[in-house]
């Protein structure tokens, strides 16, 4: 699986969610992690045990298998957002 895993991959808790960070390294060091940036919140280690997927160039975690500090990180990611933004390629043309 971590032939699969590239920097920059979207990092998930789940398929249909929205995602929550991104990859910075793979295996850095040679050690079985990940070191992944959690949106509003900063970096942090991954065990690769905790992947469970890598598919459609996105990384799922379990996060039964993640640090309390990161499932917390994660719960807030999308805090600092802004409810009322409307990206302009969101909008369709009339």
């Amino acid at each position: 699986m971590r032939e699969q895993i590239k920097e920059g991959l979207r990092v998930f808790i789940s398929d249909g969610n929205e995602g929550v960070g991104s990859v910075l390294q793979v295996a850095p060091n040679g050690r079985p992690e990940l070191v992944i940036y959690i949106e509003n919140a900063g970096n942090f280690v991954v065990p690769m045990a905790a992947i469970e997927a890598v598919h459609f160039k996105k990384v799922i975690l379990n996060c039964d298998r993640l640090s309390s500090r990161l499932r917390a990180a994660i719960r807030h990611a999308h805090d600092a957002e802004d409810p009322q933004y409307v990206s302009h390629a969101s909008e369709t043309s009339p």
